[in-house]
């Protein structure tokens, strides 16, 4: 009898105490997703002629944030010049080393200088710009523009465009520059230059030359006899 009682009697309700407790351990679960939900605005990625006509039509200002040798070089008029890198002069050891070695291969090639990253950019660009203001980075490959419209996005500018692969991709004449060179070539010194204008010079050469054997064979021959080779 007493097993036949026991069974008639009600089962504790242990369950809706469980279920009771799992809803309180989901609770910060909801939080977390509250704050991956943040409202962040995008990175605008365009090309020369649309990114004149957000200067032109749209009243967007163009801010150039290469370093001081490349903007000297050539640069848009009426830009503003906030450089993401500035130049290295620090004197400790590993700095010189660094300096001694970058100046013997990248600057002797590519006229390039050796930089840092300019640490008071949004410091300076926030002096000058509120965070509603329409900007059009410009650098002249396009990454620097790319980390600087990164890194001006995460302290809350808005309206932020740059041009896919920089002032290197734009057609001249798009834009109305300043500067020794053109803008498309800003980027370009040191013995590169030199380079390229003997392998143009040797390109000149070798097309002529195929050029007088296709169309003037027994010529050509005559020549080839006469060398000493011949």
């Amino acid at each position: 009898m007493s097993g036949v009682i026991c069974s008639l009697l009600p089962t504790p309700r242990m369950p809706s105490v469980i279920f009771k407790t799992n809803r309180a351990r989901i609770t910060p679960c909801k939080t977390v997703q509250r704050r991956s939900t943040k409202i962040r605005a995008e990175v605008n990625f365009i090309n020369g002629e649309d990114a004149k006509k957000l200067v032109e039509e749209e009243g967007y200002v163009v801010l150039d944030v290469r370093d001081k040798t490349q903007y000297d070089r050539a640069h848009i008029k009426s830009c503003y010049h906030v450089p993401l890198f500035i130049e290295n002069k620090d004197n400790d050891l590993s700095t010189i080393i660094k300096r001694t070695v970058h100046n013997n291969f990248s600057g002797l090639f590519f006229g390039l200088s050796f930089t840092k990253l300019n640490p008071d950019f949004v410091k300076l660009v926030k002096g000058q710009f509120s965070t509603d203001s329409k900007l059009l980075l410009v650098c002249q490959e396009g990454l620097r523009s790319t980390a600087a419209a990164n890194k001006l996005e995460e302290e809350g500018f808005q309206n932020l465009s740059c041009i896919t692969s920089g002032l290197q991709s734009v057609k001249p004449g798009t834009f109305n520059s300043e500067g020794s060179s053109e803008l498309q070539n800003a980027g370009k010194a040191g013995l590169v230059t030199v380079q390229g204008k003997i392998s143009a010079v040797l390109g000149t050469v070798l097309i002529c030359a195929f050029l007088f054997i296709t169309f003037f064979p027994e010529q050509a021959e005559k020549l080839l006899q006469m060398s000493p080779a011949g």
